[in-house]
């Protein structure tokens, strides 16, 4: 394994990136689909039954585990790969996200965000100092520097002045987080839906200098038109030689529009919580377990899947135990799900490496056009 953190472009076919994030704890295949393990967990599953869905890295999330637990806590039994037993790479995000859409009364000044706690109403504050010292603590492999979001639609004027602020702060992310081999920081592009902004920003980042780069800002309610709008531009202002990673991205089309635009990193609470909601996704679009007409249906969510609930089960036993609130419901849509977003990623990386991506686009997007399999 390597000692310390690196990135290795292996093909591209378009805009679209293949290669390997090496790490102490393991490669990171690219493009890299990571399942957020939100409080230290990725819900309904087991470790060993997330990677065998193929994943290589997990996310955690620094304002719930700063909340409870607490980092100092996991600190104190060894860390957050030992506490949830996860020895792989784990990208933690820095928290800002959950701050502005989670915490109740905030309170924004260039120092930092001081904010009362979703779960006790508890009074707290974030900066980027210690934000950095949470991930310290927790033992993260991937490092994320502290940003501030604002939700779109917003105008230039609050756009660029929060891009500004989360320049100086990444700034004094990078100061803070210090000289940690084998651990990496990454800087996070903002400007909203605003070219000339996401120049200023990449710009401003790379002068810093950072071991990865993430695109911060989209998915928060712009639509898939204008997030590809943005990314018809935004990852070529980030460096080549570096992992690009576009945060809290998505939905099937949304990964694969990403990736065909040049992203190699993606994180989604949707395969994880659909799967509890009733939702499996297949390579013939969404099925709704709940719905009646799988009730006397034997045949498997998707015949293609080599996943548990595909292989052993059958609609009709998915629908049963969904009505009655069985807890392998979840377990076995979430496994599905995550098995099915991991072949997604498998399968992109493998024809970007052939050079046929537009082809599997091609019949990526008709297989979902086609829709489930008729009722019986």
């Amino acid at each position: 394994m390597a000692e310390r953190f690196n990135f290795e472009l292996k093909a591209t076919d378009g805009k679209a990136r293949t290669g390997v994030i090496n790490t102490p704890r393991g490669e990171i295949r690219t493009p890299a689909f990571m399942p957020v393990g939100t409080a230290a967990t990725v819900k309904a599953m087991m470790p060993e039954s997330v990677r065998a869905t193929g994943a290589d890295i997990l996310l955690g999330n620094t304002y719930h585990l700063m909340l409870r637990p607490t980092a100092e806590r996991i600190n104190n039994l060894g860390g957050l790969h030992k506490f949830m037993n996860w020895e792989r790479p784990i990208l933690t995000d820095s928290g800002g996200f959950q701050v502005m859409s989670l915490a109740g009364l905030r309170k924004l000044t260039e120092k930092g965000v001081t904010f009362k706690s979703h779960i006790d109403g508890s009074k707290h504050e974030l900066t980027p100092e210690r934000s950095m010292e949470i991930q310290r603590l927790l033992g993260s492999d991937i490092v994320m520097c502290f940003d501030e979001c604002p939700a779109l639609p917003a105008d230039r004027d609050r756009i660029a002045e929060s891009m500004r602020l989360s320049m100086r702060w990444a700034e004094r992310s990078k100061d803070a987080f210090g000289d940690r081999p084998g651990h990496a920081l990454f800087g996070i592009q903002q400007g909203g839906l605003e070219q000339d902004f996401r120049e200023e920003s990449a710009e401003a980042l790379q002068k810093i200098g950072f071991d990865g780069y993430a695109v911060g800002g989209l998915a928060v309610g712009e639509g898939q038109e204008a997030m590809f709008g943005c990314l018809d531009y935004a990852p070529d202002m980030l460096p080549v030689d570096k992992p690009r990673y576009l945060m809290g991205v998505g939905k099937p089309d949304d990964i694969v529009g990403a990736v065909k635009r040049g992203i190699d990193m993606m994180d989604c609470v949707l395969p994880s919580r659909s799967g509890r909601t009733g939702q499996a996704f297949t390579r013939y679009g969404v099925v709704n377990i709940k719905n009646a007409r799988h009730a006397d249906d034997p045949r498997p969510l998707d015949e293609t899947c080599t996943c548990p609930a595909c292989t052993n089960y059958s609609r009709a036993y998915l629908h049963h135990v969904f009505r009655s609130n069985e807890m392998i419901s979840g377990m076995l849509l979430t496994w599905h799900n995550l098995h099915y977003f991991q072949t997604i990623m498998q399968e992109m990386r493998d024809a970007i490496a052939a050079g046929t991506f537009d082809a599997w686009e091609k019949k990526f997007h008709e297989d979902r056009a086609r829709g489930d399999i008729e009722p019986l």
